[in-house]
């Protein structure tokens, strides 16, 4: 009897969230035109999302009752724009190297508005934040007494601090004092008297869970509570990022979760699921800040906002994806079709270290939107393609993915990546093969016709 093969199964499909204000972009004619300018990949930049993010999250705090300060963590998106609106809105934003701190710096928001994180900073970042009042989070003993030194000899402004703490439940991580070092950096910041002003204590979690950040945050108001009966200010606490954004609605990230395979990639590349970031999140953005400050910590009577509250407590949360959830979106021009048993191969203009997913050995997984000159498809017949990039190498692969697209692309079409601002466009930028770096355009008005600019940061 013979054997017949069996049919493959259609790759499944992810799409992103619907947008307004991406869609009227991509309906204006505008992307062909910017295409054809650069003559190659771009971004663009929507800046009244991330106005409209910062909004959402300083309206969680004041509906809570909390008194706290939003800090955009700046590392998730170079362009210059996020900078100017944190300044226009008297938001804070968190630093970790010279360079970040001189942009914020340069940008108009104020150096008491700034926290600088990081592992074992240099001298010369020390220095600069202690002249200009930014808050300092200390990583480990080492640096406090290079803070304390630095403060005493080069200035009379006394180092504004946070020491970060190791999480309990995160004992392997590199970052943060243990307690032993805790306590002995209470110690040395009492003796330090006015040289040094511990203004509180900071924590930074892994993974997106709600809970976790309550309780830790409980337990650090509880130390707050100890370090000023030591003569110490330690009015304020940290709990750094990891508001999740939603990418996808759940039943299509479900869908793509049960039904992925390595029939459904290119090259018959898998990937675990656990590696992918959660594109769908039930509870995102500000409402995770809600979930948290609501919650009560573990051991505790009453929600965190109340504890804070009662404590005199400032609450300091450092977001970054999350602000920039739906503000910019990366477009790609398609330069080559290659047709390959039952879907084809595109090649891109530019390269995968434009979506940086890849870095962590994963795939940016919303479906990007196919236009053409005649904008985007209609829904149809579906065309796998999976997308490479303009490299000589087998792993510059933007999508490997075979996606679902409502029509065959052609040479000049345009690929969008939609949501790419947060962490995708730039963290792994690179001019490999001497091509340009991407372009950011701002797109300031939406109404009628859109109005750009590019970004003022040089593009190196």
């Amino acid at each position: 009897m013979a054997v017949t093969s069996p049919v493959p199964s259609h790759p499944p499909s992810l799409p992103a969230h619907h947008d307004a204000d991406t869609d009227q972009v991509v309906r204006s004619g505008l992307l062909h035109e910017l295409s054809h300018a650069f003559g190659g990949p771009f971004h663009f930049l929507l800046p009244s999302r991330f106005d409209a993010n910062l909004a959402a999250f300083g309206a969680v705090l004041e509906e809570t009752g909390v008194e706290g300060r939003v800090h955009y963590a700046k590392k998730a998106n170079k362009a210059a724009v996020w900078t100017e609106r944190c300044a226009q809105h008297r938001a804070g934003i968190d630093v970790a190297s010279v360079g970040e701190l001189r942009e914020a710096l340069g940008g108009g928001v104020r150096g008491e508005h700034i926290v600088v994180t990081g592992p074992a900073k240099s001298a010369d970042l020390l220095r600069l934040a202690v002249h200009q009042s930014c808050l300092i989070a200390v990583d480990s003993l080492d640096e406090l007494d290079l803070l304390a030194t630095l403060a005493f000899t080069g200035t009379v402004r006394p180092a504004r601090t946070l020491l970060r703490c190791l999480p309990p439940d995160q004992p392997h991580s590199r970052f943060g004092l243990d307690p032993e070092a805790l306590e002995t950096a209470l110690d040395r910041c009492v003796r330090a008297g006015d040289t040094v002003r511990m203004e509180g204590f900071s924590f930074h979690l892994s993974g997106y869970a709600s809970q976790p950040r309550t309780d830790l945050a409980g337990r650090l108001v509880e130390m707050c509570l100890r370090a000023r009966r030591l003569g110490l200010q330690a009015d304020r606490i940290s709990i750094g990022g990891g508001f999740a954004v939603d990418y996808a609605a759940a039943e299509h990230w479900q869908a793509f979760l049960d039904q992925q395979r390595p029939e459904h990639y290119h090259a018959n590349k898998t990937f675990r699921a656990g590696d992918f970031y959660p594109y769908h999140s039930p509870v995102a953005g500000a409402e995770a800040l809600r979930a948290i400050v609501t919650a009560v910590p573990e051991g505790g009577a009453r929600p965190l906002a109340e504890l804070l509250k009662e404590t005199g407590t400032l609450l300091m949360v450092e977001p970054g994806r999350a602000l920039l959830d739906r503000a910019g979106a990366t477009v790609f021009g398609v330069q080559g079709v290659k047709h390959r048993n039952g879907y084809c191969v595109v090649t891109a203009d530019g390269t995968s270290l434009s979506l940086s997913e890849q870095w962590f050995n994963s795939e940016y997984l919303p479906d990007p939107l196919l236009v053409t000159a005649q904008g985007v498809p209609d829904p149809g017949r579906t065309h796998p393609a999976a997308v490479g990039g303009a490299s000589c190498l087998e792993s510059d692969m933007l999508t490997w993915r075979k996606v679902p697209l409502p029509a065959l692309p052609r040479i000049g079409d345009l690929l969008v990546y939609l949501n790419t601002a947060g962490y995708q466009m730039d963290s792994n930028e690179s001019s490999f093969h001497d091509l340009p770096l991407p372009p950011k355009v701002v797109i300031d008005r939406l109404a009628g016709r859109p109005r750009w600019r590019l970004d003022r940061r040089p593009v190196c």
